[in-house]
């Protein structure tokens, strides 16, 4: 599939799911714009395409219908702002087209809006499968930071590639952060942040409008072994400490609490105090994932939530 027909079937989507809120949920297409984040001209133009594509019967067919459903139960469930379930694609494995979709129709919004102008960025396969599927868009004065440290040993896996492809494929500021995820002692890391590069860019977390960030699983596979920014020991020994997901280096059981290991300490990244504070939106799916993302819901550090509609609804039904 091209980017050309992938950003089609997200605009397809789109205008299904504004088909589904007017004619059944019976919004107005005002209420239609506010849900959908976009202008009321565009709501216009949504429903009617939708009607003129010939979405429109009895009722709006297919599964974005359910994906909706997903939504506002999750949103229900966990007091979310923003929830976008993506339509199953029939993929094996982790569902990153569809996450891509989800995640790159998230950015463009915020990007095309310009409703904010700081927006940072974590890591992970998912948050770059939403950059590759994100279409060349004028950014104005919006600006991108990195959200945690990630220099590691691999630069193959490195996660300021995804900050790095962002600002290539944008053509806006972005800002990393030019040290470890982990370092070495907490000295170490009152040094580190004492750099003025590396301060520069925590003021910048401290204003940022809004965060897109990825949820990462506590098991063998994770992904912050598998770039060798942590060790299979010390993953280890925080999930033998009840650990069942993360979030920016930080962990949560299965009720949400945080869990604190050795080097929570040393890990250089947004405190849990600052980011729950600031608006927070995960992007994150597929089978392996359901435990880890049920663990961030429960903690209610995130305000949004894109996901694919099989985990949403392994989601609801756990």
């Amino acid at each position: 599939m091209t980017k050309s027909e992938s950003i089609s079937s997200v605009e397809e989507a789109l205008v299904v799911r504004a088909a589904w809120l007017h004619f059944i949920s019976g919004l107005t297409q005002s209420e239609v714009a506010e849900r959908l984040h976009v202008s009321r001209a565009k709501a216009h133009r949504l429903i009617a395409s939708a009607m003129k594509a010939g979405y429109v019967r009895v009722s709006v067919e297919g599964k974005v219908a359910n994906c909706i459903r997903h939504e506002e139960q999750l949103c229900a469930r966990h007091q979310l702002t923003y929830c976008d379930v993506v339509p199953d694609l029939a993929e094996t494995g982790m569902p990153l087209k569809a996450l891509g979709y989800g995640g790159a129709r998230f950015l463009q919004h915020q990007l095309e809006s310009q409703s904010a102008s700081m927006i940072g960025i974590g890591h992970g396969r998912s948050l770059m499968a939403a950059v590759n599927e994100l279409p060349l868009v004028d950014t104005g004065d919006i600006q991108f930071m990195s959200l945690l440290g990630g220099l590691t040993r691999r630069f193959t896996a490195n996660p300021h590639d995804v900050i790095h492809r962002l600002a290539e494929q944008t053509g806006a500021e972005a800002y990393v952060l030019p040290v470890p995820f982990l370092a070495n002692s907490v000295e170490d890391k009152k040094v580190l942040l004492s750099q003025h590069g590396v301060a520069e860019v925590f003021d910048l977390m401290a204003h940022m409008d809004v965060a897109l960030v990825g949820i990462g699983s506590v098991d063998s596979e994770a992904q912050l072994v598998a770039s060798r920014m942590l060790k299979d020991e010390e993953l280890n020994g925080v999930r033998d400490a009840g650990a069942a997901g993360e979030l920016l280096g930080h962990f949560f059981d299965e009720q949400g609490n945080p869990v604190e290991s050795p080097f929570t300490e040393r890990i250089i990244a947004p405190s849990l105090e600052s980011l729950r504070r600031h608006n927070i939106v995960a992007l994150a799916g597929g089978s392996e994932k359901v435990d880890s993302i049920k663990a961030i819901l429960n903690s209610g550090v995130l305000s949004g939530l894109i996901t694919d509609e099989q985990t949403a609804a392994r989601l609801i039904e756990s």
